[in-house]
């Protein structure tokens, strides 16, 4: 049976690319996945969680495309695998299979695996072609569109990679079955951003609907992730390399990245649940300002927490946070120019902009009360 699917295009000419979104689409993915590769198998990277749930169907729908999988690289799950050591590993393995340029990589997996093997396609021979399957929510409607790879440092989040481009995108909603609640919700954070970014109606949906995208509703995730992906590649498509809007999409990243970064990049804070916090603190920081109605910022910190998200430094559990570092942190995220943060602030629900001028007291301010106790 075919899988009903959207299909959103991705607008940038001659690396212009499909992002395949349904119920089961990875099924019936063999022919495009060819299409692709030139009728070759490509070197399929997943992790030791994902790949057991997820690999079988892959090579299944490869065979039936008349392409022989080749064995898979599996790296350890979870955020630490985006450092030097694994990545020199990843680079070794793909090396060791004797590659071409007209070698493809495939990342199966959520935006972990995305973004170390679209940073080794960009690496290997100076650039081969690849693939993402994103099997998490975040990763399907954020991390696998636009191009963005890379990998962790000791210093900060991303701060080493590329921009290079996915050759293909296919989004199994289905695959989202198999994930913790927790997963999902983390997920869930990046699809509410586009609601408050520039998507008010959107929002207004998922006040509506979001219950029922998190609780595993078929027909809302496919709209959610497919609202998602058309948002972010109509972004994509005017800003590439973000000298403009796409910084947008960073609406909670500069507060979420220095959470991340003071918990470890491990699972006491999920990326997704950084950027809930961090968006609440966008809004509060709007208003603190006298940019965006107090109404508003109540809206969006009733929504995320009422899905189940944090909303506040202080409700993750065991940490005690340190208001200078995160400060310091900040300090050092990509979007710094001349020496000033790019913070995404937002007029009202879907009227975010970037702006440079803000002060530093209102930024602490902002982050003391997050960290304080209730």
């Amino acid at each position: 049976m075919t899988a009903t699917l959207d299909t959103v295009r991705l607008d940038l000419g001659p690396r212009s690319y499909d992002i395949l979104v349904g119920d089961g689409v990875l099924s019936d993915a063999g022919e495009r996945i060819a299409a692709v590769t030139r009728g070759r198998a490509p070197i399929v990277v997943t992790d030791a969680n994902v790949g057991p749930l997820h690999l079988d169907s892959l090579n299944a729908a490869m065979l039936e495309a008349g392409i022989a999988p080749s064995p898979a690289i599996t790296l350890p799950a979870g955020e630490k695998t985006k450092d030097f050591g694994h990545f020199q590993s990843l680079m070794n393995d793909i090396l060791a299979r004797g590659i071409e340029r007209s070698t493809v990589l495939l990342a199966l997996g959520g935006g972990v695996i995305g973004d170390i093997t679209g940073f080794a396609a960009a690496s290997a021979l100076r650039g081969i072609d690849f693939i993402q399957v994103p099997t998490t929510l975040l990763s399907q409607v954020d991390s696998s569109v636009g191009g963005k790879t890379g990998i962790n440092s000791p210093h900060g989040k991303n701060l080493i990679g590329a921009f290079h481009q996915p050759r293909l995108v296919i989004a199994d909603t289905a695959t989202l079955d198999t994930l913790p609640r927790r997963e999902v919700l983390a997920g869930y954070a990046e699809v509410a951003k586009y609601g408050l970014i520039r998507l008010p109606d959107f929002f207004a949906w998922l006040e509506e609907n979001g219950r029922r995208v998190v609780d595993g509703d078929s027909a809302a995730r496919r709209h959610a992730v497919t609202t998602s992906c058309r948002a972010k590649a109509d972004i994509v498509g005017v800003d590439e390399r973000e000298s403009g809007d796409r910084a947008l999409l960073n609406l909670g990243h500069t507060f979420g990245h220095a959470l991340e970064a003071a918990t470890g990049f491990g699972q006491t804070l999920l990326h997704g649940e950084g950027v809930a916090i961090g968006m609440v603190m966008a809004f509060d920081l709007s208003v603190r300002l006298g940019l965006c109605p107090a109404e508003d910022a109540r809206r969006a910190r009733a929504h995320l927490a009422g899905v189940g998200l944090p909303v506040r430094a202080a409700d993750v559990a065991g940490v005690t946070w340190d208001v200078d570092g995160l400060v310091r942190s900040m300090a050092k995220d990509k979007k710094v120019q001349d020496g000033r943060i790019t913070f995404i602030l937002a007029n009202g629900i879907g009227k975010a902009f970037t702006r440079r001028d803000v002060d530093a007291d209102s930024v602490r301010a902002v982050l003391e009360e997050s960290v304080s106790p209730a």
